[in-house]
């Protein structure tokens, strides 16, 4: 599907060869979709779908805070679930401890990934390539195993939550629809702050590096720092996300941080479209549908959906956002 393109008036001078601003179409109709699926369901849709959705909209935060690091910066994290369970664990452990105020959890969800995004950031971007994908899935299992040694709060079987997080004292969680219209509030405050630093100096510092680190450098730009913040921005984005979705499952567990959720979120970007922020909501979506829908078909799903996403990823250039802009670019010809 093409962009729409706005028409600029007539000018004259300097200002007419000014480029016409893209309307960004596909994340408009993306996020009004969203916005009426619970008017969709109380005209019929199963209800189902209300709280498949929600939790898409969950992962795709995941995703598109991923997608900065990922698209935007070259750097593969395949430790990047680490920061949802960061996150979903400080939330769990705060409400076991009867501090249920979201108030109160949220500065010490961002504290804690900050704080870990800030150490393993600046020991894994000494490093490249393999090296860094490698050092960042051991620094991911280091927090899995230590989840599992909390005997205090679950160990390997997790732990259950009794409540949801508060607002100002209101369970404002609590009523399903009003939970989603959170989710989909934080996951467009996320896609407008991504776009935003994407579009900045900082964001064009960050993918000139990724073509070309050596050549940043030399014009004086301090590489190593612009990538650090970059990785800390994403794993704070990445804690919001486990911070919902502990409040949606009323559970946490050591698997929200392992590395096949790590692969998980790698998947849902690629098959959304590398680099493009609204494709890594996409990917999301459609990775968590097409899960529900194989899984109701059989047990033995991920048999059916591994060779499909790899089939997928290897004939379709661009994800999901490049096959609907060749089908657009096919039809305006």
């Amino acid at each position: 599907m093409s962009e729409a393109v706005t028409t600029l008036p007539a000018a004259t001078g300097p200002a007419a060869t000014l480029p016409a601003r893209r309307v960004p179409l596909v994340p408009i109709l993306l996020f009004g979709l969203l916005a009426l699926l619970p008017l969709a369901v109380s005209l019929g849709l199963p209800s189902h779908w209300l709280t498949l959705v929600t939790r898409a909209m969950i992962f795709a935060i995941a995703a598109l805070s991923l997608d900065l690091i990922l698209g935007v910066g070259g750097l593969v994290s395949f430790g990047h679930a680490a920061f949802v369970g960061i996150g979903a664990y400080a939330t769990g452990i705060m409400i076991t401890e009867g501090l249920a105020e979201t108030l109160l959890i949220l500065p010490v969800v961002l504290a804690a990934c900050g704080l870990f995004g800030l150490v393993t950031g600046y020991v894994s971007l000494r490093t490249r390539g393999v090296t860094f994908i490698m050092i960042t899935l051991a620094f991911g299992q280091m927090v899995y195993f230590l989840a599992q040694a909390l005997s205090a709060y679950g160990g390997d079987d997790g732990l259950t939550l009794y409540q949801r997080s508060t607002v100002l004292g209101f369970n404002a969680f609590g009523n399903r629809t009003g939970f989603f219209y959170v989710v989909l509030g934080v996951l467009l405050a996320c896609y407008l702050v991504v776009r935003v630093i994407v579009a900045s100096r900082f964001g064009r510092v960050l993918r000139a590096a990724r073509e070309n680190a050596t050549r940043v450098s030399v014009t004086g730009f301090q590489v190593s720092q612009v990538r650090l913040a970059a990785y800390v921005i994403s794993g704070l984005i990445a804690g919001l996300s486990g911070f919902l979705l502990a409040n949606q499952t009323e559970f946490v567990s050591p698997a929200f941080m392992s590395w096949p959720r790590s692969g998980e979120l790698i998947f849902m970007v690629v098959l959304g479209g590398v680099g493009s922020l609204h494709g890594a909501i996409i990917g999301a979506l459609a990775f968590l549908f097409a899960e529900d829908i194989l899984a109701g078909w059989t047990e033995h799903w991920k048999v059916i959906f591994g060779p499909m996403i790899v089939l997928f990823v290897l004939f379709t250039r661009g994800g999901l956002v490049g096959l609907m802009r060749k089908l657009g670019a096919g039809r305006d010809d």
